[in-house]
């Protein structure tokens, strides 16, 4: 079984998400995504780029189970760059997730209105992305994904007011994974074409008026 939730899909070569170039003032002002408090019993930390946490994520990403979801089954070394690219910007934070004080998911936060999934729709400056893998073997398939999810976004949202939308954008293909974003309740807005796969387009609009409508 795929990693459950919205994985970000290959970034190999010189491939990125991130949009480095015509950020608004907006954009720009609205800094890093936010590091929430989550509700027990799930605690949620900033993952880092060298000792354990290294580790723990790089030994995840290479299980047959993440890989085949997250398809990023990168060298240690390579992990240790992205982590700490993502420390080091605005764009991402990575997270490592416990269950009862257990490590079990990365988590990925993320600035939609810096992603290539602004080009898909209306984002705005505070609107955050998600993308989770579940990492221990024991933990697929027990509904642990809907749970962190829902637990990182009144997290997010408790932690930054002006954030009125979480983004989930999992492979059109991706059945597990939109069964996460549908059992949750987010809205299913359509699919569209990123540069790197056909996503599924989903939103938690923190109001009805903060649901977005995709460009005709």
């Amino acid at each position: 079984m795929p990693s459950s939730g919205s994985a970000p899909g290959p970034r190999t070569g010189e491939y990125t998400r991130e949009i480095r170039e015509g950020l608004g003032p907006a954009v720009l002002a609205a800094g890093p995504p936010p590091v929430p408090d989550l509700a027990a019993p799930f605690r949620a930390r900033i993952a880092l780029p060298d000792g354990a946490d290294l580790d723990l994520v790089h030994r995840w990403m290479n299980l047959p189970h993440v890989a085949a979801g997250y398809d990023q089954a990168w060298t240690r070394e390579r992990w240790a760059a992205e982590i700490g690219g993502q420390l080091a910007g605005d764009y991402a934070r990575p997270f490592i997730v416990e269950f009862d004080g257990r490590p079990v998911a990365y988590v990925e936060l993320y600035r939609a209105a810096r992603d290539v999934v602004a080009e898909t729709y209306p984002a705005r400056a505070h609107d955050v992305g998600f993308h989770i893998a579940i990492g221990e073997t024991d933990g697929v398939g027990r509904g642990l994904a809907v749970r962190i999810f829902r637990a990182f976004i009144d997290g997010v949202f408790a932690a930054e007011p002006e954030c009125a939308r979480i983004v989930s954008e999992p492979d059109a293909s991706n059945q597990a994974a939109r069964r996460v974003d549908t059992k949750l309740g987010l809205r299913f807005l359509g699919e569209v074409d990123l540069p790197h796969k056909r996503a599924a387009l989903f939103i938690w609009p923190r109001t009805e008026a903060d649901v977005p409508s995709l460009p005709a």
